[in-house]
């Protein structure tokens, strides 16, 4: 399976900073950068003030670089050798290959796809196929979780269908 922009050679400084301008042109009135540990960025966080009056919504978009390094290697090993640590391979014509050593390649991949996804949501967006709050509803930040990881926490109990007036619910 190829995985989409897996051939990217845009750096991920490049394609941050076009993340940004396709948020600026959105309307959005702040944008900061999270940083990791390594120095690199890890997530995207804005905020846009949907209706006057009301307080802006933040949103933070993360690109995990880490699962896109994991979906690299596996692409690059298939039917290759691995090492007992599982982080050198044998691929093309034998030669030794580091999975570290994808990383960088990891990252400009991971951030290409949360730009292309942006450039999809906010086209939506524009073309009034959706709201703002509606494609970023899952990122909308709160200062230390998503609505997605509140929901995930809670065991999507929200996702749930309401109980009807009078109905009896089985005890297990």
């Amino acid at each position: 399976m190829n995985l989409k922009n897996y051939t990217t050679e845009v750096p991920t400084s490049t394609t941050i900073f076009r993340v940004q301008q396709f948020l600026i042109k959105a309307g959005v009135s702040q944008i900061a950068m999270d940083y990791g540990l390594d120095g690199s960025v890890s997530a995207i966080t804005f905020s846009l003030q949907l209706e006057a009056k009301k307080r802006p919504v933040m949103v933070r978009l993360p690109a995990n670089v880490d699962g896109a390094l994991e979906a690299l290697w596996r692409q690059r090993c298939e039917g290759g050798r691995l090492n007992s640590d599982r982080d050198i391979c044998t691929y093309k014509n034998g030669k030794w290959l580091k999975k570290e050593s994808l990383r960088e390649h990891a990252s400009r991949v991971a951030w290409r796809l949360v730009q292309d996804w942006i450039e999809v949501q906010l086209s939506m967006v524009a073309m009034k196929q959706a709201d703002f709050l509606q494609v970023f509803l899952p990122y909308a930040w709160d200062g230390r979780q998503t609505f997605y990881d509140r929901l995930k926490g809670g065991g999507f109990k929200l996702l749930e269908a309401p109980k009807q007036e009078g109905e009896v619910v089985e005890a297990r």
